[in-house]
């Protein structure tokens, strides 16, 4: 159970939110505040009021940033996006709650016949959802893509997305120390600190050792954040004046050694591939494969639940390589199978929440098949409709950025664009296996979306407003409050 100090740090975030605001430019306040929720604060502790989702690491800090950007600021927050596809995505992903809740009113019930006599005992069930459910999903759906929309207005110009990169590499500079400990002497600063194990402390051994959790939900979450630093330093160094460069190739080679100490096989071939990609090739080229990678992300779930993906045969290949990786990728495939079957029975709107989706024993309700992709989880929790909105909103900038590099050969592109995009679409392929979308893949996708409506020649007739450099609240002129970080 959570000790008082992780109640403690949930209350007091949007205090610290606010002083980040207060000190920080607009750009830098609204990146830290998210990223050093998600870094700091306890995972599953959380607040459970009536009518209102459950206010937790994710849910605080973006309703924080929220309130003091439209409350708070001289900013006129603008949460609309100029694409009409993301407008009709934003749209459908918030309104799914509606048909889904409204075809889930029936309790799911686990029942025991007797041997000798034919009545049956009900020992457990999961509640219907009801209609002032509705209410509680569609908060918790607006709050969930807040970075993104917020991410679109304020972070969507170079300087921006260089924050969001540098953002990135000192987070995870910062997180190596604690990491270090716990590959060292095994994961325990949640426990430390927060009075708790947020997982199995069986899937932290790996390769004789143990690979670092920190406040994160699971180490892959970890494995995954650090692998798109080490992106986020190689496209920082590349973009660094040759003299000073080499400074920026250490952080990037540090870090790399820290991901490879994260024991996570996926996250480290993410970045040992994808690494010269950010150092060598064009930003165009970055772009174009990140789209790539967000179409297999989309089409990936489509061919599974039609039995398209050679699952066998994958497996097998993998098994010639590593056998133990191969029967956790067999698991997984198993997994989805299952829940597959499951999610077929409401193919449109999907089971909601309550765990509805889960394959369970029909006499105790015991857990038989766990979710590990965000893709089967959200398909079997919304349906078609809810993946749809979700994926397809975050593949869309990377869609919207690859018809503008394919359309205009003489459009120019930030040096930082090629790394954001690249994250965003290996996070979507990770998806896949994980359930690895955090707060800061949507202020990521936010970032990117917004910077390719600002390479679409209409934007040029839409007014923006332009953001302040000192600090968006409180205090005039360039005091020692308005200064950036090194």
């Amino acid at each position: 159970m959570p000790n008082a100090i992780a109640y403690l740090m949930l209350m007091i975030w949007p205090a610290v939110c606010l002083v980040l605001f207060r000190t920080l430019k607009v750009e830098r306040a609204l990146i830290w505040s998210v990223l050093g929720g998600y870094l700091l604060l306890p995972p599953l502790a959380e607040f459970n009021l009536p009518l209102v989702p459950a206010l937790d690491k994710v849910s605080i800090p973006n309703l924080s940033i929220l309130a003091i950007l439209v409350l708070g600021t001289a900013h006129k927050v603008r949460l609309w996006p100029d694409s009409r596809a993301a407008r009709f995505l934003a749209v459908g992903l918030v309104l799914c709650a509606v048909p889904t809740v409204l075809t889930n009113r029936e309790p799911i019930f686990f029942e025991v016949l007797r041997d000798a006599d034919p009545i049956m005992f009900i020992v457990d069930a999961l509640p219907g959802q009801s209609i002032r459910d509705i209410g509680s999903v569609l908060i918790a759906q607006i709050l969930t893509i807040v970075p993104f929309l917020l991410a679109r207005q304020f972070l969507s110009s170079d300087e921006g997305l260089r924050e969001i990169l540098l953002a990135l590499t000192v987070g995870a500079v910062a997180y190596s120390i604690p990491s270090l400990i716990e590959i060292r002497l095994s994961p325990q600063t949640n426990i430390w600190v927060y009075g708790f194990f947020q997982h199995s402390f069986e899937q932290t051994m790996r390769a004789g050792g143990y690979r670092p959790i920190v406040f994160l939900p699971h180490g892959l979450w970890l494995a995954l954040f650090v692998c798109t630093a080490v992106l986020a330093a190689a496209a920082l160094a590349r973009a660094t004046p040759l003299v000073h460069r080499w400074k920026a190739v250490l952080w990037t080679v540090y870090l790399l050694g820290f991901l490879v100490l994260c024991k996570s096989a996926a996250s480290i071939a993410y970045g040992i591939v994808l690494l010269p990609v950010v150092f060598f090739l064009p930003q165009r080229g970055q772009i174009l494969l990140a789209a790539a990678f967000a179409l297999v992300a989309v089409t990936y779930p489509m061919l599974r639940n039609v039995g398209a993906v050679p699952t066998d045969r994958i497996v097998a290949q993998v098994e010639q390589i590593n056998p133990a990786r191969a029967q956790s990728l067999e698991y997984r495939f198993d997994n989805e199978t299952q829940l597959l079957v499951r999610a077929a029975q409401k193919p449109l709107f999907g089971w909601s929440g309550w765990g509805r989706s889960l394959i369970r024993d029909s006499e105790d309700g015991e857990i038989l098949s766990i979710p590990d992709g965000r893709w089967i989880i959200v398909f079997g929790t919304f349906g078609w409709l809810g993946y749809l909105a979700e994926f397809g909103l975050l593949a869309l900038p990377l869609v919207l950025m690859a018809r503008a590099v394919l359309g205009r050969r003489d459009v120019g592109l930030s040096p930082y664009i090629g790394a954001a995009s690249l994250i965003l679409g290996i996070t979507m392929v990770d998806m896949l296996l994980n359930a690895t979308l955090t707060p800061m893949t949507w202020l990521v996708a936010g970032a990117v979306l917004g910077y390719a409506e600002r390479l679409n020649p209409r934007a040029a007739m839409v007014p923006r407003h332009a953001l302040r450099r000192a600090p968006v609240m409180g205090g005039q002129g360039t005091g020692a409050r308005g200064r950036s970080l090194p």
